[in-house]
């Protein structure tokens, strides 16, 4: 079995706890590998929105992971997630799986509550993040409130970053019932944002080696 792990930015960070979590969803024998470019996040972010070329160099990833034998792919940029919906109708014909990091997290927000804070360092990442709650809520018949907690954090250091993401989300304590980091970088701080604001926190990591593992059973793949 052979799993694609497709970025558009990353962190040491990030990739320890990603590759932690996809190890013990699919087992030790699952081959990964991994696709970066780090140039594809930049552009985005620098435009504002998702760019015609970007889209276009994401979906050349993809294919770049099937011609690599690759059984599924694990999309880990959420600024870039909505170019994995778009790739769906492709996937489903290749047989080939393009798995979202965050929608299963964003389907367990909604499960947890009506009022959801969304933590993100970027604009770019904000905004999709709360596309997908809206429409998983949607999918899910129940209506949500979404707070925006836009934290401007991004490329600082390790302790800094902690530091402004518990201070946000202390921000939004009083006005949500469950927190989403919108960010898969964001994971490490998980827990020291639960314990300091005394709400359920969610990160992506976790929910999206889940889903990789259920997308590759459903191919009727044994791990």
């Amino acid at each position: 079995m052979k799993v694609a792990l497709v970025y558009t930015s990353f962190t040491p960070e990030l990739i320890e706890t990603l590759e932690a979590e996809v190890r013990k969803a699919l087992g030790p024998n699952a081959e990964l590998f991994s696709l970066k470019d780090p140039s594809l996040l930049a552009e985005i972010r620098d435009a504002g929105y998702v760019t015609p070329t970007a889209a276009a160099r994401l979906m050349g990833m993809y294919c770049d992971a099937v011609a690599q034998g690759a059984d599924a792919i694990l999309n880990i940029c959420s600024s870039a997630g909505e170019i994995a919906d778009a790739f769906q109708n492709a996937a489903k014909y290749i047989g080939v799986p393009v798995v979202r990091i965050d929608e299963e997290m964003c389907r367990e927000a909604v499960r947890l509550g009506r009022r959801i804070g969304v933590l993100a360092t970027l604009p770019t990442t904000l905004e999709p993040t709360k596309n997908t709650l809206r429409r998983v809520a949607r999918e899910m018949g129940r209506h949500v409130e979404l707070v925006d907690g836009l934290v401007d954090a991004f490329g600082a250091d390790q302790d800094r970053f902690r530091a402004l993401l518990i201070d946000a989300g202390r921000s939004l304590a009083d006005d949500v019932d469950v927190i989403v980091l919108a960010q898969g970088s964001m994971a490490y701080v998980e827990r020291d944002i639960e314990a300091a604001v005394g709400r359920p926190t969610l990160s992506s990591p976790r929910f999206g080696a889940a889903a990789l593992r259920d997308a590759l059973r459903g191919k009727g793949l044994e791990l």
